[in-house]
């Protein structure tokens, strides 16, 4: 198991000016998920922007994100395509760089068959060294992992996880029936606790961008047993979280953490600042929980 708990899916900070990656926010944003209690960081997943990063900066981010880190807690590093071959190339970059672990994303647009996803991952999977953890996301890919595909591919020695944010709940019971000594994260925030329920072994989070201590509790008391306490947690944190994903993901979440002085920064075309209307309630969120004075 890569990370039991929580794992934050970091956002990428740029500067307001040129849209460079701002590297002294994302120092900042990093000792503040450590200091927290994130169990692992995940660099250049969705919320990290990558479809608008160029080749060089994903190196860099990587580069940097390995760097700085420096083994506090275990760095995954998006590494996904929809071209086999360069999902290779950038899994092969990053295990050279140091990381301690790759998120796959199902090939989007091409909108393979569940024959073509056992290739795609097997290829991949014999290429390097590294823990796979799969990412199944068809709400943006168009392609949904089925159970009995990732059956299929948690036989491959290296492919250990799947993060699933399909949101569908009997699917999920499914993989966990299925797949023995497999490891099963949460990629819907608002579905925390009932994939801990189910078996699951925590969350990788975009809410923990913003709420990390929140998120980690919420693991750890269902961990240590107190079922009532977690579940008040994912209670209390769901009007947030709703609203974090009220606009496509990560507008909402750099705008909160803009808005709480973290400098998260401008986001990069075609993603565009969110609307006022619920920027306004996402304030009102935030300064309920007690987040803004």
């Amino acid at each position: 198991m890569i990370f039991k708990g929580s794992c934050t899916a970091m956002v990428t900070p740029f500067t307001l000016d040129d849209k460079s990656v701002n590297y002294t926010a994302f120092k900042k944003q990093i000792d503040f998920q450590i200091s927290n209690g994130t169990s692992a960081l995940l660099f250049l997943g969705t919320t990290g922007e990558p479809p608008t990063l160029s080749s060089e900066e994903c190196i860099e981010v990587a580069n940097f994100a390995v760097s700085y880190v420096n083994k506090r807690v275990p760095v995954i590093i998006g590494a996904g395509s929809n071209s086999t071959e360069q999902a290779i190339k950038k899994s092969k970059a990053f295990e050279d760089i140091g990381a301690d672990a790759l998120l796959h994303v199902t090939p989007y647009y091409n909108k393979c068959t569940q024959k073509g996803l056992i290739k795609h991952f097997t290829a991949i999977a014999e290429k390097t060294s590294l823990p796979i953890i799969l990412y199944n996301v068809p709400g943006r890919t168009g392609v949904n992992i089925l159970p009995e595909t990732v059956y299929e591919l948690s036989k491959i020695p290296n492919i250990i996880a799947i993060k699933e944010a399909s949101g569908n709940i009997v699917q999920m019971m499914e993989i966990m029936r299925l797949c023995k000594n497999f490891t099963l994260y949460s990629g819907d925030d608002g579905l925390i606790l009932p994939t801990l329920a189910i078996g699951g072994s925590g969350i990788i989070s975009v809410a923990s961008n913003i709420i990390p201590d929140k998120i980690n509790a919420l693991c750890k008391d269902f961990f240590k047993g107190k079922i009532e306490d977690s579940r008040k947690m994912q209670l209390l944190i769901n009007p947030l979280i709703a609203l974090l994903f009220s606009e496509t993901n990560p507008i909402p979440v750099k705008a909160a953490m803009n808005m709480l002085n973290m400098n998260a920064g401008t986001l990069r075309l075609p993603l565009t600042e969110m609307e006022e209307v619920n920027k306004e309630k996402l304030k009102t969120q935030l300064h309920a929980l007690n987040m803004l004075n």
